[in-house]
């Protein structure tokens, strides 16, 4: 496909490297050029000079930024350039509410666009084996669905526009409970005397076993925090799912308890630690 990729960073720069390998046409912009530039040196795309440049002609957009008021100034310059027909593609974690005031706004245009967080971290991405998550028009969807799978394990269909956000909201509920709970595990572990690689060992072919136990005991244990997904980010995303749950009358007590614990770790010096880095409070 003729295709954009805008935002290179730790997640969207491997995402786009996928997609020019897979021999689509792409154009990439970053604001940061100098990203754009060492990004196409080593996949061979093409770099653009402005958002409206880079999605002019293409039937694929893709975007993986930062924030709500990030994906509202990509679509404000895109929107002029944009074909009749495109399909964008939001990978980044905002608010439902962002996602249908967008997916309205495309529509009036004749374009589609689809809400589609994924989950899966750096190593997803670069893996190609991310989980997405996606709301909006279901033909949409399977007109670039063989495009993003190309760095995707699983794609599935939600519903109606921000149903992609709330099901990203969902994930980050359980992974939030899921990391302060091991947190706990290995301090208690600590204060019992117990060897943690063994009790590791021990419970995770079990009941307790999850991808957090797989990948982050071992360095919670460690005390290292120095990789993956920062706390800030995960902060940001805790806040689109409180901010929902006021409105929906969810009720969340320990997402809301474990956010102001990473507060707490932002207070230590730890906002670009990974999350697991809860472990940290308890340590310290």
């Amino acid at each position: 496909m003729r295709a954009a990729f805008i935002g290179l960073g730790v997640m969207g720069y491997p995402m786009a490297g996928h997609l020019a390998r897979a021999g689509h046409q792409l154009a990439v912009f970053n604001r940061t050029p100098a990203k754009a530039e060492r990004w196409a040196a080593e996949y061979g795309g093409r770099t653009a000079p402005s958002i409206a440049d880079a999605v002019k002609g293409c039937e694929l957009v893709a975007l993986c930024v930062g924030r709500d008021d990030d994906v509202r100034q990509v679509m404000a310059e895109a929107a002029p350039s944009l074909e009749p027909g495109a399909v964008v593609v939001d990978h980044t974690t905002a608010s439902a509410r962002l996602a249908r005031e967008e997916a309205e706004a495309a529509a009036a245009r004749g374009c589609w666009f689809l809400d589609a967080p994924v989950s899966g971290g750096q190593a997803g991405a670069e893996n190609g084996q991310l989980s997405i998550m996606v709301g909006g028009d279901p033909a949409a969807l399977e007109r670039v669905r063989p495009a993003i799978g190309v760095y995707a394990k699983a794609i599935q269909h939600m519903g109606g526009p921000g149903t992609g956000q709330l099901t990203k909201m969902a994930n980050q509920v359980c992974i939030a409970g899921v990391v302060q709970g091991l947190a706990e595990a290995v301090h208690f572990c600590a204060r019992a005397g117990l060897d943690p690689a063994l009790v590791c060992q021990a419970i995770s072919k079990g009941a307790a076993q999850s991808w957090q136990m797989d990948n982050r005991w071992a360095t919670m244990a460690e005390g290292r925090f120095d990789f993956g997904f920062a706390v800030d980010w995960m902060r940001k995303d805790l806040g689109l799912v409180l901010d929902e749950a006021r409105s929906n009358g969810a009720r969340l007590e320990v997402t809301a308890l474990v956010d102001q614990f990473y507060a707490e770790v932002q207070a230590m010096g730890g906002r670009r630690w990974d999350t697991s880095s809860l472990a940290a409070r308890l340590q310290r």
